[in-house]
């Protein structure tokens, strides 16, 4: 009698495994609303850096607006973190949407009104004071948005939980940024801003009904020693403070492309808006691929392919960053997208997997302070552009990712062999 052979998983057992955490009702809820915010943040990342180079031709004041923006979502993530981990997650992020909603339509009426346009040679002030808010207004909401997923799912559905969450996202990356350049065309930005606030509205009316059952909320008297505690718990635990040192340096590296994308489109490629629209699409085509295969995988080997990621990045960017052709640099924001979200989900899986309860917030915090981190460095980048070939710029930064990616895949055994 011989052994039969192992029968392959079916497609529908594959679909299955790719759509649990849809079981959960509160986590459809979430996503609904989580797709609404991002569709919103997908429009922004195309009409706030292009309207602002529109304005003023500038690229120092396209990374300086970058600038304005880092300094309080990185001081504000820190407090966000211990707050999140002291009181119901829920309200943090409800009191968030609200808030860039409302920043959003000021935005619009200030188009609309004319008191911001490119004949008041000043008006630029208000992008700055605007992206300052919101960056507040980030730091205090994303820790409670991530570290309410562990509220919600199961620890075993975590990472599919994230990759779907993900998935979501890609997808209005694929559609969002086009629908975003179509609509501003030559000059309609007040139409963009005003759809923005509209969708961070449905977010926040999604997030009304979001039950977190299991709420964890950490004991403690004062925030500063909240936060000092979750520095202590951080610098404890070599995994977490490896992938979170990991993580950063490559969004930092690897991210300022996005800031600096209306040099490319306007200066090198000349496509633009559409153009630059296009190209975020492309790019949340490959986050959606990767979100999907992440969404099936099983919880092995995550630790490699987060340390992968890096070299893919790094090597997807060091040519978009030369490439002349549109067809090329289509190719290589397909890997940039693809990299990204291995990137984002696998780290923020292994962190909300391997943290305690009581202190996720404050490891959330951390984690979203790369982006601020990021529009720091995206800030020298531009004044750096300034002076020497943005290609040269970008393309530097890339090659730095290759290296670090590389130092990290030989000396951090603990990420290595991270399941």
């Amino acid at each position: 009698m011989t052994t039969s052979e192992p029968r392959k998983a079916s497609p529908f057992a594959f679909g299955l495994r790719i759509l649990s955490s849809l079981s959960n009702p509160s986590y459809r809820i979430y996503l609904a609303g989580t797709i609404a915010h991002f569709a919103a943040m997908s429009m922004g990342m195309v009409s706030s850096p292009l309207l602002i180079y529109r304005l003023t031709d500038s690229k120092t004041l396209l990374g300086t607006m970058s600038l304005v923006s880092a300094a309080p979502m990185i001081l504000v993530s820190i407090f966000g973190g211990a707050i999140a981990d002291r009181m119901p997650k829920k309200k943090l992020v409800l009191f968030g949407l609200s808030s860039l909603a409302i920043v959003s339509i000021l935005i619009g009426l200030a188009l609309s009104t004319g008191t911001l346009n490119r004949e008041s040679p000043d008006s630029w002030w208000i992008l700055f004071v605007s992206s300052a808010i919101q960056g507040c207004i980030m730091g205090m909401m994303m820790p409670a948005l991530q570290a309410i997923i562990p509220e919600i799912v199961n620890r075993d559905q975590l990472m599919n939980a994230i990759a779907l969450n993900s998935t979501g996202m890609n997808v209005l990356s694929l559609v969002a940024p086009g629908i975003a350049g179509f609509i501003i065309g030559d000059s309609n930005f007040q139409a963009v801003y005003f759809t923005m606030a509209g969708l961070y509205i449905l977010a926040a009316f999604f997030f009304l009904f979001v039950s977190a059952k299991g709420q964890i909320i950490a004991s403690g008297n004062k925030i500063l020693e909240d936060i000092q505690q979750g520095f202590s718990y951080i610098s404890k635990d070599s995994l977490i403070l490896l992938v979170l040192a990991f993580t950063l340096i490559v969004t930092v590296l690897s991210m300022p492309y996005q800031q600096l994308l209306p040099i490319f489109v306007d200066d090198i490629l000349k496509v633009g808006a559409t153009g630059m629209g296009l190209l975020m699409s492309v790019s949340g085509g490959g986050a959606l691929v990767g979100s999907l295969i992440l969404a099936a995988m099983p919880n092995k080997k995550r630790g490699m392919l987060l340390l992968c990621s890096g070299i893919l990045s790094g090597i997807a960017l060091v040519i978009f960053s030369f490439s002349s052709h549109l067809f090329l640099s289509l190719v290589f924001m397909f890997f940039i997208g693809l990299a990204q979200t291995f990137r984002m989900t696998i780290g923020s899986s292994i962190l909300q997997g391997y943290t305690q309860g009581a202190y996720m917030g404050r490891v959330m915090s951390i984690l979203n302070m790369q982006w601020g981190f990021m529009s720091l460095c995206t800030f020298f980048a531009g004044i750096i552009a300034e002076r020497v070939d943005v290609q040269w710029v970008l393309g530097s930064l890339a090659m730095l990712l290759i290296a670090t990616s590389l130092v990290f895949i030989f000396s951090s055994t603990n990420i290595r062999k991270t399941d």
